[in-house]
């Protein structure tokens, strides 16, 4: 285990709109008002063909090949995240959602493109006093937080 210890900094609360696509959102404000770390909640709407990770297809291979599902309705929203700058400095959202539709619920990574339907509330923690970064793992195929 790998760890930093920070302090609670700025709170934001955002309401982002109809087909907004979530991480670019965020990333973009974060980036905006040079938010560097931070933890999120979300609770909302997800369009019909927002695109989720939903797990590998192997879970033994390297590097990962993710799996993909696509929304075919629009789904109920709780999500909870991460942001910390990759190596280059631009933050980087990594954020889980559950989607819910009547008895069903899909669970994923939003990396991929979740489209907001009619209002997504996000909650961003800023965090500081860390020096944290996610760097590229080549053997993985994707990016691991390096405290």
């Amino acid at each position: 285990m790998k760890y930093q210890e920070g302090n609670l900094g700025r709170v934001f609360i955002l309401r982002l709109e109809h087909n907004e696509i979530v991480h670019e959102v965020v990333e973009n404000f974060a980036k905006d008002k040079n938010i560097k770390s931070a933890a999120l909640i979300a609770v909302g709407g997800g369009n019909e063909g927002s695109k989720v990770v939903v797990g590998p297809e192997n879970g033994n291979s390297k590097p990962v090949n993710p799996m993909e599902h696509i929304l075919q309705n629009v789904h109920e929203i709780v999500g909870t995240g991460t942001l910390f700058p990759d190596e280059s400095g631009n933050p980087m959202l990594h954020m889980h959602m559950a989607f819910g539709r009547e008895s069903s619920t899909v669970t994923g990574c939003i990396r991929r493109g979740v489209k907001v339907w009619q209002i997504l509330e996000i909650i961003i923690f800023e965090i500081n006093g860390i020096n944290v970064m996610r760097k590229y793992n080549k053997s993985f195929g994707f990016h691991l937080l390096e405290p």
